[in-house]
């Protein structure tokens, strides 16, 4: 709707998590530098957590992306995580492509052993990432790592990447946990973006959709933004899209601190309910609107 009336080539500020809008942070670049050394170590377990919409999806498709180049490592990923000990052995063997012959606790082990064996004898290896990982029992956990005991010579057949909600962090701090702490080789929260980190993710998402200064934004539109969103990026993106769609409605070409203001104070009605509140005229561009959709 109101890219192309800025002259973007796509949604800056899209849900959808896209490696291309990546943006390395001080904590997502460790946080991607911990994944790739996990990658590099062969072995152990890399866990990421982080507040809901900090990122970790993105960063983890950003990971895969590199891997897809070279081809040595298979990778899959479980996002679905509300399953008990068999149910995730049969979505790691799904996530792998893995055929199954029966659907026994038995038959799944076999399987995935056989399927990682013949990876190792070819010269590759299996990367499982868990999303959502809070969502797991401590059985499930420990089922995950007791699947790392399968070898193929000296070398582990399956490394795992546990990416998860702060709940995760403290899930592995129990006394049952110290078997997978022990082998665990790195371990990173991915807290809020700072402000100056905030006015540099909005301009990077822009400059990637080719902003060239249409709208200008005000340093005070910037700290507004950081303000309401508290730097967590998912919140920066659905306000910075408010934002946008209300300087187009009302043909705008700046953006100051009072426009974020108001669109923030709009999807906080939105989300609380305006049962109370009096009544609204619509937009004045309301009926373009209409005719601009599909």
């Amino acid at each position: 709707m109101f890219e192309s009336h800025f002259g973007f080539t796509a949604s800056p500020f899209a849900l959808n998590p896209d490696p291309g809008f990546y943006f390395a942070s001080k904590g997502h670049g460790r946080a991607l530098a911990y994944l790739q050394y996990g990658v590099h170590q062969r072995e152990g377990f890399i866990v990421i957590t982080g507040e809901i919409g900090s990122g970790k999806t993105t960063l983890v498709r950003t990971l895969l992306a590199g891997l897809a180049e070279g081809g040595e490592v298979v990778a899959a990923q479980v996002s679905n995580t509300q399953l008990d000990s068999s149910e995730l052995l049969h979505s790691i063997c799904n996530a792998f492509g893995i055929p199954i012959a029966g659907h026994s606790k038995s038959h799944l082990l076999g399987a995935l052993e056989a399927f990682l064996t013949g990876l190792a004898a070819r010269g590759q290896r299996a990367l499982l990432i868990v999303d959502e990982a809070q969502n797991l029992g401590l059985r499930e956990i420990e089922e995950l790592r007791m699947l790392s005991n399968f070898q193929f010579g000296n070398h582990a057949l399956l490394q795992s990447f546990l990416v998860g909600q702060p709940e995760l962090r403290q899930m592995l701090r129990s006394p049952s946990m110290e078997q997978l702490r022990q082998r665990t080789i790195a371990a990173c929260h991915l807290g809020p973006l700072g402000e100056a980190e905030t006015r540099s993710y909005v301009e990077h998402r822009l400059n990637r959709v080719g902003w060239t200064g249409n709208p200008a934004i005000d340093d005070g539109a910037f700290q507004a933004v950081h303000r309401h969103s508290a730097g967590i990026p998912r919140r920066i993106n659905l306000l910075c899209t408010r934002v946008l769609l209300a300087a187009w409605l009302g043909e705008g070409n700046r953006i100051d601190a009072e426009a974020v203001e108001s669109a923030a104070e709009e999807m906080r009605t939105e989300m609380l309910g305006d049962d109370e509140l009096p009544a609204q005229e619509p937009p004045a561009r309301g009926p373009a609107l209409v005719k601009k959709l599909p």
